[in-house]
């Protein structure tokens, strides 16, 4: 009988699960992919803004034309509302007045790359390649 409760004893030791490899690979596989994980950077355009200045503009100096873009994606130009497909048409009746004159687009901060884009390239098509874009101080 007492050989009988030993072996009774010895079956229950046996079906005990050792856990600790299992946790190991676990373990192991969560640095791989931490390590291995690609971390998304958002692109943005950098822009470096040149320090105040208070002097004027010389009076021979030439016009620039300034086309804002607002918040919600509006386009302004002297003081009006202008619609994408009209920027180009704007551009080249700028340029053609003063032909030195480069254009410079005011953008907001939270304004679309999709209408800088648009605009910069109607800029180009109106053959105008000098094309700067400023950030909006005055929102921020």
């Amino acid at each position: 009988m007492s050989r009988r409760k030993k072996n009774k004893v010895e079956v229950e030791e046996k079906a005990d699960i050792d856990l600790t490899p299992m946790l190991d690979v676990v373990f192991i596989m969560l640095i791989f992919f931490i390590v291995t994980a690609s971390f998304v950077k958002e692109v943005g355009i950098g822009v470096n803004i040149p320090p105040e200045n208070d002097n004027p503009p010389p009076p021979d100096a030439p016009q620039n034309i300034l086309v804002e873009v607002s918040a919600t994606d509006e386009i302004w130009m002297e003081g009006r509302r202008v619609d994408v497909r009209a920027v180009r048409a704007n551009i080249e009746r700028l340029h053609a007045e003063n032909p030195k004159a480069s254009v410079i687009i005011k953008a907001d901060g939270k304004a679309s790359a999709e209408k800088y884009i648009a605009i910069a390239d109607a800029a180009r098509e109106a053959n105008v390649y000098n094309v700067s874009l400023a950030p909006d101080i005055k929102k921020r």
